[in-house]
């Protein structure tokens, strides 16, 4: 009885019952069933060699099978009857010979493990095996992919050496003699000997040899071939006189070649297969001239000599290369690659797209084609990327600086596991497959095969799952990341001659741009690229497309210029340029902030880390009241012992909040921001006055651990004016009103210092837009107290109020400070902006007189009243005070008028009957184009301006951020508005 469960330990399956019969006294005689142990110390080693190969049973098989044979040919050749097989002087020669040469046992059983077609061959072909043998050098046989053929070799002979150099490659690969560059590269090498054989024996068929130049494309072209591939290839005669004789040679080497090894594949040609297998020189540039879509011109980044006359092959590619490289500049380039990608995916069969190493999302594919994209579109200028292979293509867009040193590391490790996994599988029974097996055997193999073993607690399997999905998603992301960065569109729509950043072609560039001063852009060019550095290869990459930008704003030197000093402060930190080149849209939104906002730039500059913000769309969005007040308050609640430190933390904040509000304006407004994330002037004004509330809440609390005051001390700010009705812009400052509540006998000036203590914090000197703090509409102005309590406020009210300052309450909310105490204001403030029986005749005079006051004597000397945005004709003032004429007289009575926003108040007015409609909507209009353009004034200026001007930059940065085209016809516009604007007014404030 045999106990054969101890040879389950050296890995065969079946607890070793089927491996002790071939091991056995009837078989190879290594195993001592008895003893359950191999017969000596050689069979041990034998057996732990087998122990260690993708699958040992497999690999006992096939040893068996080419003892057996051997032995059966050496009976028939010396008709000896045969006897037991280990005794046999055949089974003792291969045995004998593994024991004494560790490398071929190492070699041929690894062989047998893995590749069940490579033992069916060997099997087949008794004594091959001695080709894996170690030579007298003591070095293993020739892996590199050489054929040893007679002069005038014949097919057999062909095929004979292409399984012996085929062999040899998969000994070395399968006993880690070398990595994977090493084997694809010797796999291509085989390819070409092979095709060059061929390329002989085809051409001793027709009298005159032709000029034909067979070129390698696909794997083959790129030296990274596999074992079970197509070898893809172009023919190419050098004239007409050549074609017959060369179509003869092209077709009798395809046929060759099937025979041999692989089938040739000529699709790649322009045409396909409709078009001829061999075209002229001439013709094919008369193809790729004409007719060549981009995929065809992303196939020839990796032609190069195969066989036949090889100077004729490299004279084609040199003639198409000029054409290779301005492909990307068609305007469809970037998408027809993207689009093919797509297909790709798309026709894998549904139930194998997870399995599918090659096309699936996360294969081979996405890293190839993130490769190729960034090389037609990069390596216009760059001849390193010019390099027909994935791996060596990759490294040099990583020394480019064109992918990060992560990512493309990444990348390597994802290719190389990827194509490792694709061998394996072709090696398994030299079939063409990129599909992992879905039964547990089949991934059981696959995962011994690749070198995985089971480890306590880690399955092989699961291992070789875990990094197989790590890979792959690794790979699928950084596909996205590369293949549709918007840098790459921007970028191929730059000509090539504009990339080479030479002081010649940059100068040249520079005028053509329209610079104002191409020598000064000139040296911020050159003090921005120059040298060898990584930072300054990337920046040669960034600038043309930038420049690009910077030319379609009114000031490209200001834009250049912006963009130097944000290098500058930034240009040592690692993540700055990275940003820039791999954060998909930030770029060219840097590009657009810089060159059309000064007010955004100097934010920017100040606080360069927030360009971090121009990376997602969720960034530009303005952040919550509640985010803000709590963000606000905890950069403050860090420095509880530094009332300076802290308000400097808090105005940081606001700086960083503004940017984000500016930046979001500028880009929403062009169009750039996803339709998802729209930002208009309401939104700008909730977000800009949400700001603004928490930036005062924070200077209370901050203000408040100066000058406490006494216990029982209430205190409150009240938002007025664009504070108070949530329609601030970039220019507002903040009108307020303080107020307070104290037990009997508190002295006022205790809320007097807190008062004073917010306004010296925020008006402090800063890197900064400050913030005024506006108290001007309190009780008696300037000659008033600062604050008063809320009697105080009640008495004022009651007894001295004039109509203009019911008509400034309308507008009244409760900013910060104690919430209890500012509604009870707002109450207050309710009786005196809704007046009892509304307003009489004589206030409302009172209420035209002032008005017309204002607009005579409040307008700046020498503004023009058709084009200032706040006071001029139909503008802000004027629509705000008709709404608020009808909200004095009629609110009272008509509860859904008291809203504190103008075109809230203004569609309920229309509502309610108290306006023509038409009169609504031209006001409405009115008042958002003047708020539309105050705000784009401020960010293109960088200063508070209500004034539009008739002409110049200013104007024309202006006119191109709210999205116009022409300058002239946006201030007709503009002047026809605003007059449709002020007749409405005039009507509604005489009714």
């Amino acid at each position: 009885m045999t106990r054969p469960s101890r040879l389950a330990r050296f890995g065969f399956a079946d607890n070793g019952a089927k491996a002790a019969d071939l091991l056995g006294a009837e078989g190879l005689r290594l195993w001592d069933a008895e003893a359950q142990e191999p017969v000596g110390p050689d069979a041990a080693e034998l057996l732990h060699a087998l122990s260690r190969v993708a699958d040992p049973n497999l690999a006992l098989r096939q040893l068996h099978r080419m003892v057996e044979i051997a032995v059966r040919d050496e009976a028939r050749a010396t008709g000896s009857k045969g006897g037991e097989l280990a005794e046999q002087p055949a089974a003792k020669d291969i045995v004998g010979t593994l024991h004494a040469d560790q490398g071929l046992r190492r070699r041929l059983l690894a062989v047998l493990g893995a590749s069940s077609a490579l033992g069916d061959h060997l099997a087949a072909n008794p004594g091959e095996w001695r080709t894996l043998a170690t030579g007298r050098t003591g070095l293993p046989p020739s892996a590199e992919g050489h054929l040893e053929l007679p002069e005038s070799p014949t097919v057999p002979q062909l095929r004979k050496a292409y399984r012996v150099g085929l062999l040899r490659i998969a000994a070395a690969d399968l006993t880690g003699g070398r990595g994977l560059e090493p084997t694809m590269n010797a796999l291509s090498r085989l390819a070409d000997e092979t095709l060059a054989a061929a390329y002989r024996m085809a051409v001793a068929g027709v009298p005159t040899e032709p000029a034909l130049a067979v070129v390698a494309m696909g794997k083959c072209g790129g030296n990274e071939l596999n074992y079970v591939s197509d070898v893809d290839v172009i023919f190419v005669a050098r004239g007409d006189e050549d074609l017959s004789a060369g179509t003869t040679v092209a077709a009798k080497l395809i046929e060759i070649c099937g025979q041999v090894a692989w089938p040739v594949d000529a699709a790649l040609r322009p045409e396909g297969s409709r078009g001829p297998l061999v075209r002229t020189l001439a013709s094919h540039q008369a193809y790729y001239h004409r007719w060549a879509r981009t995929w065809e011109f992303q196939a020839l980044l990796k032609a190069r000599p195969a066989a036949g006359d090889l100077a004729l092959a490299q004279e084609w590619i040199d003639d198409l290369a000029p054409l290779v490289w301005h492909a990307a500049e068609r305007p469809e380039a970037v998408q027809d690659v993207r689009d093919m990608r797509r297909k790709i995916i798309d026709n894998v069969p549904k139930d194998r797209v997870d399995r599918e190493i090659k096309r699936g999302p996360g294969g081979l594919r996405d890293i190839e084609f993130a490769v190729q994209l960034l090389q037609l579109v990069h390596g216009r200028v760059d001849e390193t990327l010019r390099r027909p292979g994935t791996l060596p293509a990759l490294r040099a867009l990583v020394t480019g600086g064109y992918v990060g040193r992560d990512d493309g590391e990444m990348l390597l490790r994802g290719y190389r596991f990827l194509r490792g996994v694709e061998h394996r599988l072709q090696l398994q029974n030299l079939r063409r497959t990129h599909t992992v097996p879905d039964d547990p055997d089949g991934e059981r193999w696959l995962a011994a095969a690749l070198g995985y073993v089971a480890a306590p607690g880690q399955d092989a399997v699961e291992a070789f799952r875990s990094d197989w999905v790590g890979h792959a998603a690794q790979v699928r992301r950084l596909h996205v990341k590369l293949l549709y960065q918007p840098l790459l569109e921007a970028v191929a729509r730059v000509p090539a001659e504009a990339l080479r950043m030479t002081p010649e072609s940059a100068g040249k560039r520079l005028e053509v741009l329209g610079f104002a001063d191409p020598a000064g852009a000139l040296r911020h060019l050159q003090a921005l690229t120059g040298g060898v550095t990584r930072t300054a290869a990337i920046q040669r990459t960034l600038l043309p497309m930038l420049l690009q930008e910077f030319a379609d704003a009114p000031e490209p030197d200001r834009g250049l210029l912006n963009y130097r000093h944000v290098s500058d402060k930034l240009g040592s930190t690692p993540w700055y340029l990275r940003l820039l080149r791999d954060g998909g849209p930030v770029a060219m939104r840097l590009a657009r902030v810089l060159s059309l906002s000064r007010y955004a730039t100097d934010l920017l500059t100040r606080d360069p880390e927030a360009l971090r913000l121009l990376a997602e769309d969720a960034e530009l969005q303005p952040r919550s009241r509640d985010k803000l007040l709590d963000g606000f308050t905890a950069a403050a609640d860090r420095h509880v012992e530094d009332a300076d430190k802290a308000i400097a933390a808090v105005r940081a904040s606001r700086r960083r909040e503004l940017f984000r509000v500016a930046s979001a304006d500028i880009l929403s407004r062009a169009g750039e921001l996803a339709p998802a994330h729209p930002l208009d002037v309401d939104a700008v004004g909730i977000a800009l006055s949400d700001i603004t509330d928490a930036t005062l809440t924070a200077a209370l609390t901050v203000a408040r651990r100066t000058h406490p005051g006494p216990e029982g001390l209430k205190f409150a700010v009240i938002g007025m004016g664009r504070l108070g009705s949530y329609e601030m812009s970039y220019p507002s400052d903040a009108d307020v009103l303080f107020v307070h509540e104290a037990p009997e006998g508190t002295p006022e000036k205790d809320a007097h210092a807190i008062a004073e203590e917010m306004r010296r914090l925020l008006n402090a000197p800063a890197p900064d837009p400050a913030l005024g703090i506006d108290a001007d509409l309190r009780p008696e102005g300037r000659q008033g107290p600062l604050v008063r309590s809320l009697n105080a406020y009640q008495q004022y009210y009651a007894r001295w109020s004039k109509v203009w300052e019911s008509q400034a309450l309308l507008r009244a909310r409760w900013v910060c400070g104690d919430e209890d105490l500012g509604r009870r204001f707002e109450q207050l403030a309710d009786g005196m902006r809704y007046p009892r029986g509304g307003l009489s005749r004589e206030q409302v005079v009172e209420i035209r007189r002032i008005k017309a006051r204002v607009e005579t004597e409040r307008l700046p000397r020498g503004a023009d009243p058709n084009t200032h945005t706040k006071l001029g004709r139909g503008g802000l003032a004027d629509v705000e005070w008709a709404v608020q004429l009808l909200q004095l007289r009629h609110a009272y009575a008509l509860p859904e008028l008291r809203l504190t926003r103008t075109l809230e108040a203004l569609a309920a007015e229309a509502e309610a009957g108290l306006m023509a409609r038409a009169d609504a909507a031209a006001m409405t209009a009115g008042w958002t184009l003047a708020a539309r353009v105050r705000n784009a004034l401020t960010l293109v200026r960088g200063r508070p301006t209500d004034q539009l001007p008739r002409h110049g930059v200013e104007l024309a940065g202006v006119v191109q951020l709210l999205g116009a085209d022409d300058p002239g016809e946006f201030v007709d516009s503009y002047l026809r508005v605003s007059r449709r604007s002020r007749a409405a007014m005039e009507r509604v404030m005489d009714t």
